[in-house]
């Protein structure tokens, strides 16, 4: 008789487990709790997928047991995803930056194609079907793969159930906390930029020490703030929200000026244009709520013959170190991924096997790691996936 493996969770990793298993011939059932599968993989990378990413280190990840991931992208990496796409009619496109997207540009094309294959290979899918006696599984099943995602995104079904099967197993859970998120200020300035959008670098205090910086879109929202640059400096200002330290964000509006030429300019324009109010001046500059922002937040009159150098400088200053406190982050629901999980210390790096039950294993998102933006959550997705599957068909 062919051995039998349940797969729990229909998502990335689910569903390369599951075609890396039928096609060593095991009888393979996908439980998913949702009316399809690959819900996330739809909305990723919006609408796109950002599949994986050309260029995959340690250091694109984030465990407190950080070199975990590293067996798993040295054995499947993008090379080896590139070419099992391509084996099945999925042409990829890598851009100069790294990141991988499907050659269709359209997420569909990833989850149909999965999905089909999947089918194809005779792999059973138990769809609105959700697990909860995870005891009864594995009596029932000669393997069982815990492929059920994280906390975040719960509208697309994201949850903790992973964890919870984990502890009825003695397993430890490393406290989860939402990443790749918007986050949540104390000012009262804030929200009436709502809707601003510009590039801007963007620094990360953790009790009052320089964190991180990065560069790149901001848009200013009506509770906090969004962007690229906001996600990539989130999982670290989540993790130090959820051990309660201070954070702050600075934000510099203009990256490529320095408080000198930026006062100096505000001067200048004042005496050229004698008749622009201070907002006037600083609209060539920065959107208009981003001007009437910084108005506010130093109190300043609009009336054309206060700027002076002193003033000038108040203003360069503030546009080029905007600090901001950090209340706390929009919540798994609005997170793309989630940090800890289910403790790495307890899994096999080369299998994906529990060391704590036999036939037991964990793949994706359910462990404690968490990736950067950029294709790298999608790429040990599938490389723990594959793991998982070669280590279940070689027994």
């Amino acid at each position: 008789m062919k051995k039998t493996v349940a797969i729990i969770g229909g998502g990335a990793s689910g569903l390369l487990c599951a075609i890396f298993c039928a096609k060593a011939k095991l009888k393979v059932s996908i439980y998913e709790q949702n009316n399809k599968c690959a819900k996330k993989i739809l909305v990723s990378g919006n609408g796109r997928c950002n599949i994986s990413n050309k260029n995959l280190t340690i250091n694109d990840f984030f465990s407190q047991n950080p070199s975990f991931v590293e067996y798993a992208l040295k054995t499947f990496g993008f090379k080896e995803l590139e070419k099992f796409t391509s084996s099945i009619g999925l042409m990829l496109n890598a851009l100069e930056d790294g990141r991988a997207y499907p050659l269709s540009n359209e997420a569909k094309s990833v989850a149909r194609i999965f999905e089909e294959y999947a089918k194809n290979l005779g792999v059973t899918f138990h769809l609105d079907t959700k697990v909860t006696n995870i005891k009864e599984l594995t009596k029932k099943y000669d393997n069982v793969v815990i492929a059920t995602g994280s906390r975040a995104a719960s509208h697309l079904g994201g949850n903790s159930d992973g964890e919870e099967f984990a502890k009825e197993f003695s397993h430890s859970i490393i406290p989860a906390y939402p990443s790749l998120v918007q986050l949540h200020l104390t000012s009262k300035i804030a929200h009436k930029m709502s809707g601003a959008k510009l590039n801007a670098e963007v620094t990360l205090l953790v009790n009052h020490k320089k964190e991180s910086s990065t560069q790149g879109d901001l848009l200013f929202t009506n509770y906090g703030v969004s962007g690229f640059a906001i996600l990539d400096i989130s999982q670290q200002a989540s993790l130090a929200l959820l051990n309660y330290e201070a954070v702050d964000i600075s934000i510099n509006l203009l990256p490529h000026f320095n408080a000198q030429k930026l006062s100096q300019h505000i001067v200048n324009i004042s005496k050229i244009m004698p008749h622009f109010s201070i907002y006037e001046i600083l609209v060539g500059l920065v959107p208009h709520k981003i001007a009437n922002g910084i108005l506010d937040s130093l109190a300043l009159s609009n009336a054309v013959n206060t700027i002076d150098i002193k003033i000038a400088k108040k203003i360069a200053n503030t546009m080029l170190n905007w600090r901001f406190e950090v209340s706390e982050t929009h919540g798994f629901r609005h997170a793309e991924v989630s940090g800890g999980g289910v403790n790495t210390d307890e899994i096999n790096p080369k299998t994906m096997e529990s060391l704590k039950q036999k036939n037991l294993y964990f793949t994706g998102e359910v462990l404690d790691v968490v990736g950067r933006r950029g294709g790298y959550n999608f790429a040990f997705a599938w490389a723990s996936a594959y793991l998982a599957a070669q280590d279940i068909s070689s027994k």
